[in-house]
């Protein structure tokens, strides 16, 4: 499979249940009568998705996107591949169907696919700039999603270049502050976690200062978050750790806590193995989408 094949397969990463998320966001658009579909009619329509703005812009979300046409009888023709960028305007796919059912899908696939374009932009961008500063570690985002629309979020995230973080409480064991106090110790939550998560679930712990981080490494975690933790405090707490527990003890560092493009400089630093914001999902600039009707 060529890398340009390959750039349209996120698709393969979806699970089963995708569709039926695209069959209830139709349901919540038109719960009953659609009166601007019996205006229009069913004659056979040709229309243009435009990506516009003033941005250069990722395009994603490609099969959301199509499956809100096909579930109505329309048909995507796409112009472009999943990942790719593009400078306004581009004439980015072509629908063509019964003029009531484009009309029908507008907005649920623009909504849909401004916002997760939004988000792999964003997400391409913030990488773009570590990797200028020189920083090799992992970006990521984080579990700040929309409920019920995680998927697209997560996919988005992917499709910019990053690392989607865990999806959802079963993905990985992380024990933030609330389990630690809840449990009266960081080591009392490790020993808990360890007896019901089993080998194959990676373990992250919360800490807000060197002391905590040297108990959550001592007590077994495999990463070690380091808590809107910042500038010359966070490059020293990691190299002392590193250098204790060098050949003692395997684990990765997290920075997390409003890790933004102003001050991606300070954080983007090659002692901290992941760097996790949620600046690429939450508050992000969607892309501007339109959907044209050609004139027959």
């Amino acid at each position: 499979m060529s890398p340009e094949t390959h750039r349209d397969c996120y698709e393969y990463l979806l699970p089963p249940s995708w569709k039926t998320q695209v069959t209830t966001w139709m349901a919540e658009d038109t719960p009953s009568f659609d009166y601007g579909g019996f205006v229009v009619g069913e004659d056979q329509k040709t229309a243009f998705l435009l990506g516009k703005g003033k941005q250069t812009a990722v395009l994603a979300g490609k099969p959301f996107f199509t499956e809100v046409f096909e579930q109505i009888g329309c048909h995507v023709e796409w112009h472009m591949h999943e990942g790719e960028t593009f400078e306004p305007v581009k004439h980015v796919a072509t629908v063509t169907g019964k003029v009531r059912h484009i009309l029908l899908g507008e907005r649920v696939a623009l909504n849909m696919l401004a916002r997760c374009s939004g988000i792999a932009t964003k997400s391409k961008n913030i990488k773009d700039q570590a990797r200028s500063y020189g920083y090799k570690g992992i970006i990521a985002g984080t579990r700040k999603t929309t409920p019920g629309f995680r998927l697209v979020e997560k996919y988005g995230m992917l499709v910019g270049g990053i690392d989607p973080h865990r999806h959802d409480l079963s993905s990985m064991i992380m024990l933030k502050d609330n389990h630690i106090w809840s449990s009266g110790s960081i080591t009392a939550a490790i020993n808990q976690a360890r007896k019901v998560g089993g080998f194959s679930l990676l373990l992250e712990v919360e800490v807000g200062s060197e002391e905590e981080a040297d108990e959550a490494i001592d007590a077994g975690a495999d990463i070690v978050m380091l808590d809107n933790m910042e500038g010359d405090q966070l490059v020293e707490v990691t190299r002392r750790l590193r250098e204790k527990w060098n050949g003692k003890r395997k684990f990765l560092f997290e920075s997390s806590g409003n890790i933004t493009e102003t001050n991606l400089s300070e954080r983007a630093i090659n002692d901290i193995d992941i760097l996790s914001t949620s600046a690429v999902h939450q508050s992000v600039q969607h892309i501007d989408f339109s959907l044209k009707i050609q004139k027959q």
